[in-house]
């Protein structure tokens, strides 16, 4: 388990800024025994340790000299330079289940596509209830069976994992949908052109006959 160093820090705006320009970030940590704490993390140290824990990995977090286990709950990027502002710890039990949104990974040669089919993913992570120890990193879902017109369901996966699965059966993971006609191609070129045509200005006069 990686061990990541925490400050305590003001929460006024001219810290947090002040925190940011020196790499780290502004971070709270709440949950199990904990109250929430308003904390600083150096950016390269918590990107280091999602590097070698994944996601959803347990993280050793110090906080005012005590070490905690915590998941990374939550945070925020900038828009524009993909720098992380803000990060949620959420300290929890080792022994007790928490709900965790887990990435789904497709694996295989769906025939479907093969055929000419587009393989289109709706959803790309489900919500589980899992023991920290046992959270995976993502969850494999095999198409190399998948045919055009097929989907592959949560209820399809749910027997094959070793956890509780919270997302409904309904929900659709993966699938082939067929191809395009020439006609329906026509159709999708011709509505493209008549929303790029200028449209007409409203109340503009007109030029009398």
């Amino acid at each position: 388990m990686s061990t990541i160093m925490s400050n305590l820090r003001e929460t006024d705006k001219n810290t947090v800024s002040e925190l940011r320009k020196s790499g780290w970030i502004p971070s709270v940590v709440y949950g199990y025994e904990t109250e929430s704490t308003p904390i600083a993390v150096k950016e390269r140290d918590l990107l280091d340790t999602l590097r070698e824990t994944g996601r959803n990995g347990v993280i050793k977090l110090t906080v005012d000299g005590n070490d905690k286990n915590v998941v990374l709950n939550d945070y925020q990027a900038d828009v524009l330079t993909g720098f992380l502002t803000h990060a949620d710890f959420l300290a929890i039990n080792m022994t007790e289940e928490l709900e965790v949104d887990v990435a789904i990974n497709l694996v295989g040669d769906a025939p479907g596509e093969k055929a000419g089919g587009t393989i289109q993913q709706p959803v790309w992570e489900i919500t589980i209830r899992v023991k920290p120890s046992d959270i995976p990193e993502h969850i494999d879902v095999d198409v190399s069976e998948l045919e055009i017109g097929e989907t592959i369901l949560v209820g399809d996966i749910r027997d094959k994992v070793k956890f509780e699965i919270l997302t409904e059966d309904e929900v659709g993971l993966v699938t082939i949908s067929a191809p395009r006609s020439a006609e329906e191609l026509e159709a999708l070129d011709e509505a493209t052109e008549s929303t790029e045509a200028e449209p007409e200005v409203i109340g503009e006069d007109k030029e009398e006959k």
